[in-house]
C-alpha cells in the first residue's frame, strides 16, 4: 500500500484519524429541552431580524434602481428624500441591533442561566 492510499484509508476511518466518539456530556447538553428551546428561539429570532433588514436594504436599493425621481424629491432645502431614506436604513439597522441586544439580555440570558442550572445537577 502506498503512502497516499494509507492516508486515504486513515481519513476515511474516524478512529484512525484521531476523532473521538461524541462526549456523553455533549449529548446531555444537546438533548436538554432548555438548550433546544434556546437554539430554536435564537435561530428564528435571528432570521426574522435578518429578513427585516434585507427587505429594508434591498427595498432602498430597488428604489435607487427603479425610482430615482422619488428619491430626488427635495424635502427640506437641498436635502432629498433619498438622503433621509438612506439615513433611515442605517438607523433601522441600529434599532434592530438594539432589539436583538434587549432580547439577548433578557430571554436568552435567562434561558442560558436555566440551562447552566439544569446541567449543574
Amino acid at each position: 500500500m502506498s503512502a497516499t492510499q494509507a492516508a486515504g484509508t486513515a481519513a476515511a476511518s474516524p478512529h484512525a484519524a484521531g476523532v473521538d466518539t461524541p462526549d456523553p456530556r455533549l449529548d446531555r447538553v444537546i438533548t436538554n429541552p432548555t438548550f433546544q428551546t434556546l437554539v430554536r428561539e435564537r435561530t428564528s429570532f435571528g432570521w426574522i431580524l435578518t429578513i427585516l433588514m434585507l427587505v429594508v436594504y434591498f427595498g432602498f436599493i430597488g428604489l435607487i434602481a427603479f425610482d430615482k425621481q422619488l428619491l430626488a424629491t427635495k424635502v427640506s432645502g437641498t436635502a432629498s428624500l433619498g438622503l433621509f431614506m438612506g439615513v433611515g436604513v442605517i438607523v433601522f439597522a441600529f434599532i434592530l441591533t438594539g432589539i436583538y441586544v434587549a432580547r439577548a439580555n433578557t430571554r436568552f440570558d435567562r434561558l442560558s442561566a436555566e440551562l447552566a442550572r439544569s446541567l449543574a445537577r
